[in-house]
């Protein structure tokens, strides 16, 4: 596992962490809970920066080709 996936991996859980906590409170720290919340979205961000997008793969052959018409 390399580094930044293993901070990647280190926010998601603390800023998850960190938000349940703030919200297991009777009195609710709403800095603490924006703080976990934007630790967590950090985390998802730079994990989803390395997936792929489905989009950019070259387009694959497909079984049906396009005939030209001839037009007489």
């Amino acid at each position: 596992m390399s580094i930044s996936r293993t901070i990647n991996f280190i926010c998601i859980v603390a800023g998850g962490m960190i938000a349940i906590y703030a919200q297991a409170e009777a009195q609710q720290n709403t800095y603490l809970l924006i703080g976990g919340i934007v630790l967590l979205m950090f985390g998802i961000y730079r994990t989803s920066r390395n997936i792929p997008s489905k989009y950019d793969k070259q387009e694959e052959e497909t079984f049906v080709k396009n005939e030209e018409l001839d037009e007489d």
